[in-house]
């Protein structure tokens, strides 16, 4: 629900700030799309409501609307009476208006989801694994996909809009972390999974970075009253993160910017500690084996784990020490108003990790760095897979802000 008028104004600006519609013919799907976005990100609209935040005319509007709900898309909810005139008649997303499946690659788990135009999850599909391959992946992607289709109904099977991929980048650079020969991932050189899954599907496949991904997730699922400008922490097997300017998510020429994990947290002569040292869940794995727990109690489940304090605390304190040592050094590159922590981890983890590095940054308190608000992350860790369906359903469905912000 959405309260008050200036309140919905705010929201309205993380899409239409710089924006207007146009009454222009031939431009009828970007103006669809504007519609759209603006109902996923402030909830059900009335036409009049659209009209006014868009500068489209009204009769526009009308036409628009009545075109998405006859294409399933949207849905009307109960008229809402006022003093005078005409009810209106909010216009709400159709929850089976389109579907979106999510496959996120991990070092240790493969995920793939489905869900629904509302971003609900209807159907998940979880494997564990000690290392990914290519072969393996494809295989796990289309069986997957054949079994979650195959509980949707023909006519909303029509609907899968498309998949997305999220995945870590140059994963053959990582089998000596992963504790496997170098050659057992060489083929991650030269394969293109996302094609070859392509192949066997109708639908339109898409790949990202995985943390630019659960980056991703948050600007299209997440709570959508925050900053316009945010830096992303994403932990999980490996820290990584993300970067939003202005309001967009920033991926760089080669899809890998804000490679949060790479960051150097300290220099000791030739050597160079870097954040993905500290504050990775491979670090936690280690002290679990070392103290004769199975590692799976990391990867298993998030909903709590079953690890002493006497492990988990070590571990915790050098990852704020990090997260907060990695924002600073990037608040003196870019002034953002706030750090989000999300990952893999339980909500109580991740809430006292936010919560020390809100101290830890006071304590530090560089001269003339403006600390940055930290955030928990929104979406928890389901991040990277929903980032992944994110990927469809935003080319298919939202505006593009990097087209209308050139304008």
């Amino acid at each position: 629900m959405k309260n008050g008028q200036g309140q919905a104004e705010s929201e309205t600006s993380l899409v239409l700030e710089g924006a207007r519609g146009t009454n222009q013919s031939g431009v009828r799907a970007h103006n669809e799309r504007l519609v759209l976005t603006l109902v996923r990100q402030m909830g059900p609209l009335a036409k009049a409501e659209i009209a006014r935040m868009t500068g489209l005319s009204a009769q526009t509007v009308s036409v628009i609307m009545r075109g998405l709900e006859a294409d399933g898309l949207l849905r009307k909810g109960e008229p809402v009476r006022g003093k005078v005139g005409q009810p209106s008649v909010p216009m709400s997303l159709a929850q089976d208006g389109a579907f979106f499946l999510g496959l996120k690659v991990g070092r240790r788990s493969l995920d793939l989801i489905l869900t629904d135009f509302h971003g609900k999850v209807e159907g998940r599909v979880y494997r564990t694994h000690r290392y990914p391959t290519p072969d393996s992946v494809v295989q796990f992607a289309n069986e997957s996909i054949a079994e979650l289709l195959a509980k949707l109904a023909p006519a909303q099977r029509a609907r899968v809009a498309g998949l997305g991929i999220a995945i870590p980048f140059r994963l053959h650079d990582w089998a000596r972390p992963l504790g496997v020969n170098p050659e057992d991932m060489q083929d991650w050189k030269t394969r293109d999974i996302a094609s070859e899954i392509a192949d066997a599907w109708e639908f339109p496949v898409y790949l990202r970075n995985d943390a630019s991904a659960a980056c991703g997730a948050e600007l299209v699922f997440g709570d959508q009253n925050r900053p316009r400008d945010f830096l992303y922490f994403f932990i999980g097997f490996f820290v990584g993160g993300g970067m939003v300017l202005d309001n967009t998510l920033y991926t760089g020429r080669t899809g890998n910017a804000a490679a949060l994990g790479s960051l150097p947290i300290g220099i000791d002569g030739n050597k160079v500690r870097q954040l993905v040292d500290v504050a990775s869940l491979i670090t936690l794995e280690q002290r679990v084996t070392d103290a004769g727990i199975a590692p799976e109690a990391i990867w298993d489940t998030t909903q709590s784990w079953p690890i002493d304090r006497a492990i988990l605390e070590p571990w915790m304190q050098e990852a704020v020490d990090g997260l907060a040592y990695a924002t600073f050094s990037a608040a003196c590159m870019i002034d953002f108003e706030a750090v989000m922590i999300d990952g893999w981890v339980p909500a109580d983890v991740r809430a006292e990790l936010v919560r020390r590095t809100r101290v830890r940054l006071e304590e530090i308190s560089l001269p003339g760095i403006e600390i940055p608000e930290v955030r928990p992350g929104t979406i928890g860790p389901d991040a990277r897979a929903l980032g992944a369906a994110s990927l469809p359903l935003s080319d298919r469905f939202l505006v593009d802000r990097n087209a209308f912000l050139k304008g």
